[in-house]
């Protein structure tokens, strides 16, 4: 779902957690859109990090097309991981997902999420265009 304010365009996940905290899922502002910690949906509570990723890039991705954006307008990516051990398999999901587009990137490790079955957590930028 999505609303738009003046120039200010805020997509909503839905989820129960922002209007808790009072965040969007994303903000659109001009030809900027940032995307909020991205984390897998909770079917993928017993997947590795590998397989969280995928599905948190899913995620992202539907909130690029809502924004009227795609993948190719991805300029970075801030990757926080629980173990950083599983950087191998965060980095594969990344690489698969943006190929050539190699956005600017980050990975941090991080002591602890929301849940504790949380391998992974994305914030992505992207500028229209």
């Amino acid at each position: 779902m999505s609303t738009v304010t003046a120039n200010r365009q805020k997509i909503s996940s839905g989820g129960p957690y922002e209007n808790v905290f009072g965040y969007s899922r994303a903000v659109r502002v001009g030809e900027h859109l940032h995307i909020s910690g991205t984390c897998a949906p909770a079917v993928h509570e017993r997947s590795d990090a590998y397989t969280q990723t995928r599905a948190i890039l899913e995620v992202i991705e539907k909130v690029l097309g809502e924004a009227g954006m795609n993948l190719h307008d991805v300029v970075r990516t801030v990757v926080f991981v629980r173990d950083i051990n599983d950087a191998d398999g965060v980095a594969r999901a990344h690489l698969e997902t943006f190929g050539e587009i190699r956005p600017a990137s980050t990975l941090v490790q991080v002591d602890s999420m929301l849940r504790p079955w949380q391998k992974v957590e994305i914030e992505t930028y992207a500028i229209a265009g």
